[in-house]
C-alpha cells in the first residue's frame, strides 16, 4: 500500500512538473505542440503552465545580443581590397515569428550573416576607399603666426563611414523584417588596407607631410630673417641717436669751455696776462724737452716770460 502512494505521488510530481514552467523578465516563450506553435508568444514573466508531455517549451532571449562578423576582403569601387571587420546588436521582437522562420538564435546567426555581410560589401563596393574609412572633412587649422594652412591632399568625401553604416542597417533591417527580429546597430569594428593600398597611404602621407614641413621651414626662414633685417635696422638707429647726442654734448662741452676761456680772458689785464702765461707754458711743455735747443728773439712773448723769471 505504502509502495502504492509513493508511486502516485512521484507521478503526480511528475505530472505537476511536466504541466508548469517558469518564465523570468530576460526570456520569452513560444510553446509548441508536437513542432507547431500554439496560440500567442509569452512574453510576460511569472509561473505559467501546459499540457504535459504535449506541450514543449521554447526558450528565447529577450535582452540585446551581439552579432560578430568575419574579416572580409572586399573590393570598393575604385578597385581598391580593404579588411573589413564588422559587429552588430539584435533583438528577437516578435518571438512567435521569429520561431517559425528561424527556429533559434544559431538560425538567426546564420541568417545575420548573410544579411549583414551581404549588405557590407554591396555598400563598400558602391563607394570609394575614402568614404569607407573617413567620417568627414578635415578642418583646416591655421598655426600662429605662419600663412600655412594645414590641409593636405585628402579627396572630399560625401557619404563617409557613419552614413555608409546608417544605409547597411536600414538595408539589413528591411530584409529582416519578416524574421521577427530588429537589427539595432551596425558598426565597423576594424577596416585595414590591403599591404598594396597600405604602403601607397603611408607614402602619400610621408609626402604630404614632407611637404608642409618644407613650407614651415621656409616660412620660418623668411620670418627669422624679416627678425634680423627688424634688429639690425634697431641697432644702426640706436647707434645714430647715441653717436648724435654724443656729439651734441661734445659741443655744448666745447663751447662752455671756449665761453670759460674768453671769459677768463676778458676780466683784466692780470687775467689776461695770467692766461697768456699759462698758455705760453702749455706750448713750451708740448713743444721742448730737456735736451731741446732754441734760439729766440728778444720781441718773442716766450723769451719775455724767461727774462721775466730770471
Amino acid at each position: 500500500m505504502n509502495k502504492i502512494i509513493i508511486i502516485v505521488v512521484i507521478a503526480l510530481l511528475v505530472v505537476l512538473s511536466q504541466s508548469t514552467y517558469i518564465v523570468d523578465e530576460k526570456q520569452q516563450v513560444v510553446v509548441t505542440q508536437f513542432g507547431r506553435p500554439i496560440g500567442d508568444a509569452i512574453t510576460t514573466p511569472g509561473f505559467k503552465f501546459k499540457v504535459p508531455f504535449i506541450h514543449t517549451v521554447n526558450y528565447f532571449e529577450k535582452r540585446y545580443m551581439e552579432w560578430d562578423g568575419d574579416p572580409n576582403q572586399v573590393p570598393t569601387k575604385d578597385k581598391k581590397f580593404i579588411f573589413v571587420d564588422t559587429y552588430a546588436r539584435w533583438q528577437i521582437t516578435d518571438p512567435l515569428q521569429f520561431f517559425k522562420r528561424l527556429t533559434n538564435e544559431r538560425g538567426a546567426q546564420s541568417r545575420l550573416d548573410d544579411i549583414l555581410d551581404g549588405e557590407t560589401r554591396n555598400f563598400i563596393a558602391n563607394n570609394n576607399i575614402e568614404e569607407a574609412v573617413r567620417t568627414s572633412n578635415r578642418v583646416p587649422v591655421i598655426l600662429d603666426t605662419l600663412t600655412e594652412i594645414t590641409t593636405d591632399t585628402l579627396i572630399e568625401i560625401e557619404v563617409g563611414r557613419q552614413e555608409i553604416q546608417n544605409q547597411i542597417l536600414e538595408s539589413a533591417n528591411r530584409q529582416a523584417s519578416d524574421l521577427g527580429i530588429e537589427i539595432l546597430d551596425f558598426r565597423f569594428k576594424r577596416i585595414n588596407y590591403v599591404q598594396e593600398v597600405r604602403d601607397q597611404v603611408y607614402e602619400r602621407m610621408k609626402s604630404e607631410r614632407f611637404r608642409i614641413a618644407e613650407k614651415f621651414r621656409s616660412e620660418g626662414g623668411g620670418e627669422a630673417s624679416r627678425i634680423n633685417g627688424e634688429k639690425e635696422r634697431e641697432l644702426k638707429r640706436i647707434q645714430s641717436e647715441a653717436f648724435r647726442t654724443a656729439e651734441e654734448i661734445r659741443g655744448k662741452a666745447d663751447a662752455e669751455a671756449a665761453n670759460i676761456y674768453a671769459s677768463a680772458y676778458d676780466k683784466s689785464n692780470q687775467s689776461r696776462e695770467l692766461y697768456s702765461f699759462i698758455k705760453s707754458m702749455e706750448t713750451l711743455k708740448q713743444t721742448f724737452s730737456e735736451k731741446t735747443s732754441v734760439i729766440l728773439s728778444t720781441d718773442s712773448e716766450l723769451y719775455k716770460y724767461l727774462k721775466d723769471m730770471n
